[in-house]
């Protein structure tokens, strides 16, 4: 094998995926620094896509078994925005086909803003089907957060326009026709539900961002309504919004203390 550019060996290795072949044997025994650091980068990169495709197959467990026993149409559920003081509480359900790849899936809240707008259009698109659910903050007053929860979840799942046969919902159980598994930490576990806390995250962010314009002082986009030290006293200088939870503490004390 002829003796390579750097800059030749950078776009070959590109194309490389086993550690075994003539192409890295060859490339090993070049002693020029600059090839070892490319090899070396490429080991990294090569561990990095490993250890994805590793939580990719311990991820999709749930489904494959269900698959294995006849399920076809598998829904991830979760939902976001129990905590917070302030906005909806919003769910989403998202069926994705058995041959769905995507590395880094995980809990939303374990991805960065940036690679959830990605993995969230990414999703949007490949899935077999996406539906979200919003509760407002009017509704959850009314009926508690619990039951505004599962509220939304079920909202999403009526809005599949491919109808599930099968349910793996995040540590809720829900009153529906459909058979179900709730899984403790589900968005960790399950690809499916994973893609749905990202949808339900996503969303939800994004409704915050624009509440964040019509009400700058609460800091919302950044705080995505939580309590948060600047949130809670801009709540004391400013009074509270109508995207507020008055059935939550300390919006609640804060009222009473008003009056």
């Amino acid at each position: 094998m002829e003796k390579q550019t750097i800059r030749e060996i950078e776009q070959n290795l590109s194309l490389v995926k086993d550690r075994n072949s003539d192409f890295i044997r060859f490339i090993e025994k070049d002693e020029r620094k600059g090839v070892q650091q490319l090899l070396k980068k490429w080991y990294s990169q090569q561990e990095l896509e490993k250890k994805a495709y590793e939580k990719h197959l311990e991820m999709i467990q749930y489904e494959h078994d269900y698959r294995s026993q006849g399920y076809e149409n598998i829904a991830g559920i979760d939902e976001v925005g129990r905590g917070p003081l302030a906005g909806p509480v919003v769910a989403a359900a998202v069926i994705l086909p058995p041959t769905f790849y995507l590395p880094g899936l995980d809990d939303s809240k374990k991805l960065s803003e940036q690679k959830r707008n990605a993995f969230f259009e990414i999703i949007k698109r490949e899935a077999l089907s996406v539906s979200i659910g919003i509760i407002s903050v009017k509704e959850i007053d009314r009926i508690n957060i619990l039951e505004a929860s599962k509220k939304a979840m079920l909202t999403a799942i009526a809005g599949l326009k491919t109808k599930p046969d099968f349910l793996l919902i995040d540590a809720v159980k829900l009153m529906t026709p459909y058979p179900q598994e709730a899984i403790i930490k589900g968005d960790g576990k399950s690809i499916s539900i994973a893609a749905a806390s990202i949808v339900a995250k996503v969303t939800r962010d994004r409704m915050l961002i624009q509440l964040a314009k019509e009400f700058p002082q609460y800091g919302f986009s950044q705080n995505m309504g939580y309590g948060t030290k600047e949130h809670l006293n801009a709540i004391k200088e400013f009074g509270i919004t109508p995207h507020h939870r008055k059935s939550f503490a300390p919006i609640k004390e804060f009222i009473i203390e008003v009056k």
